[in-house]
C-alpha cells in the first residue's frame, strides 16, 4: 500500500488538460481570496469613516452588514452554478459580480448603490469560494484535500494582517471609495489569471448537479443534514459571543481603542493560527476528529472565560483560544463537506454557507439581549450549549470514505 502520509507528494502538479500547475493555481485561488477578504473585511473597522463619507449616521452604515449577511441565505441559489456548469465557469462568474460592484460605485457614489456594491461582492464570493474548494476537491484525493483548503483559507488572516492596514493609509489620504478602484483593477487580474490558468472543466451530463436535484439529495442525506446543523450550531456559539466581546471589554476594563485594537490584533494572530493548525495536521489526524477537538477545545475556553477573563491578559488570552479554536473548526470542516456529496460539491457548500450565515444570525440576536440582561456570563453558556449540540450533529455523520489516513483506520 502507498503510504499516504506523503503528504501531497502523491498529488499530481499537472492539471488535467492544462499545463499550469495545481501549486501555481491554489496561488491564483489564495491571492484573488485575499482581495474578496478585503472588501468583507474593511466595513468592522472603519464603519464611522464610511457613514462620514456617505453622509449617514452609525445605525444606517451598521444596517448595510445586516443587508450583506442576508446574502449567506441566497448561496444555495447560486453555488449551484459550479456543479452545474463547471467550477471555472462558477470562479468566473464569482469574479464578475464582484468587479461589476466595484465599478458601479465608482460610477454612482451614493449610499444605496454602496448597499448594492457589498451585497454583489458578497454574492460573488459565494459562487467563487464553493468553486474553488469544489474544484481543488476535484483535484486532490480525499485524505491530503485539508491541508490545501486550509492554505488558501490563510487569506483570511491575511486580509486583515496586511490587507486592512493598507485600507487604513488608503482612506487617511483620500476619500472613502478610494479602495474601489483597487478592487476593480484587482478583480480583473485575478479573472484574467483563473481564466488562463484554470482548465475549462466539462459540464456535467447528467440532470443531478441542479439546485433542486441537489436540494434533494441534501435533504436525503443524513451525513449532509447533520454537517448543516453542526455549521449552523457552532456558527451561533461563536456570534452570541463574538458579537459582544468589544462591549464587554470596554465594559470590563475600561479601554476603548487599547483595548479594542489589542483584541483585533489577538484575533488575527488567533485565526492565523487555526488555519494553520488544519494545514498541519487535519489531514494526518482525520477531519472529524480535528472537528472534534476544535470544539471541545471551544468548550473549554467557553467555561473558563469567565474565571480567567478577570483581568484585561486573561481576557485576551481566553479570546485568543477561542476563536483559534473556532477557526481550527471551521476551516477543518471544509474539506470534509467537500466528499459528503460528491456530485453536488458547490451546491452543499452554498448550503451551508447559508448554515453558517442563518447561525450568524440566531448568534447575532441572542449575544446583546443575554448580555444586558445577565452578564458575559450567559454569552458564554449559550456558546457551550452551542457548541455541545455541534458535537452531537458531528458524531451523526458517516462517510463511506474514512476521514483518516488508511493506517489509521483502525483508530
Amino acid at each position: 500500500m502507498t503510504d499516504p502520509s506523503s503528504n501531497l507528494s502523491s498529488v499530481p502538479l499537472i492539471s488535467k488538460n492544462h499545463p499550469a500547475s495545481l501549486p501555481t493555481q491554489v496561488t491564483v485561488f489564495a491571492l484573488s481570496r485575499f482581495v474578496f477578504n478585503i472588501s468583507l473585511r474593511m466595513m468592522y473597522p472603519f464603519l464611522s469613516f464610511f457613514a462620514r463619507g456617505l453622509g449617514v449616521d452609525i445605525y444606517a452604515i451598521s444596517s448595510v452588514l445586516t443587508y450583506r449577511s442576508l446574502g449567506g441565505i441566497l448561496a444555495p441559489f447560486i453555488t449551484p452554478i459550479a456543479d452545474r456548469h463547471g467550477r471555472k465557469t462558477g470562479m468566473l462568474v464569482g469574479i464578475g459580480l464582484f468587479v461589476l460592484g466595484s465599478v458601479v460605485v465608482l460610477i454612482w457614489p451614493i449610499f444605496p448603490v454602496f448597499v448594492l456594491t457589498l451585497s454583489l461582492h458578497v454574492m460573488g464570493v459565494f459562487i467563487f469560494a464553493p468553486s474553488i474548494q469544489a474544484y481543488i476537491s476535484d483535484q486532490i484525493p480525499y485524505h491530503q484535500r485539508g491541508r490545501t483548503l486550509a492554505l488558501v483559507e490563510i487569506s483570511w488572516a491575511a486580509s486583515l494582517f496586511a490587507g486592512i492596514p493598507l485600507v487604513g493609509l488608503l482612506f487617511e489620504n483620500y476619500s472613502w471609495y478610494a479602495i474601489f478602484p483597487i478592487l476593480t483593477g484587482l478583480g480583473i487580474i485575478a479573472f484574467l489569471a483563473v481564466l488562463t490558468t484554470v482548465p475549462a472543466d466539462p459540464a456535467p451530463t447528467d440532470l443531478n448537479s441542479g439546485l433542486l436535484a441537489g436540494a434533494r439529495q441534501i435533504l436525503t442525506s443524513k451525513a449532509a443534514l447533520a454537517a448543516l446543523i453542526m455549521g449552523f450550531f457552532f456558527n451561533t456559539a461563536n456570534d452570541v459571543f463574538g458579537v459582544v466581546f468589544g462591549v464587554w471589554l470596554e465594559d470590563s476594563f475600561g479601554l476603548k481603542i487599547a483595548a479594542l485594537g489589542a483584541a483585533s490584533a489577538v484575533i488575527g494572530f488567533a485565526e492565523l493560527g487555526g488555519e494553520t493548525l488544519t494545514a498541519g495536521w487535519v489531514d494526518r489526524i482525520g477531519k472529524r476528529r480535528a472537528i472534534l477537538i476544535g470544539l471541545l477545545v471551544n468548550c473549554l475556553v467557553s467555561i473558563a472565560l469567565p474565571f480567567i477573563g478577570r483581568t484585561l491578559p486573561g481576557a485576551l488570552v481566553g479570546l485568543f483560544l477561542f476563536y483559534l479554536s473556532y477557526e481550527f473548526t471551521i476551516v477543518s470542516t471544509m474539506p470534509m463537506l467537500t466528499e459528503i456529496l460528491p456530485g453536488s460539491r458547490a451546491t452543499l457548500l452554498g448550503f451551508n454557507v447559508a448554515a453558517f450565515s442563518a447561525g450568524r444570525g440566531l448568534g447575532a440576536l441572542l449575544s446583546a439581549r443575554l448580555y444586558t440582561t445577565f452578564g458575559i456570563w450567559a454569552n458564554l453558556l449559550a456558546a457551550l450549549v452551542f457548541d455541545v449540540l455541534s458535537i452531537g450533529a458531528l458524531l451523526q455523520i458517516q462517510l463511506s470514505a474514512d476521514d483518516h489516513h488508511p493506517r489509521e483506520e483502525t483508530v
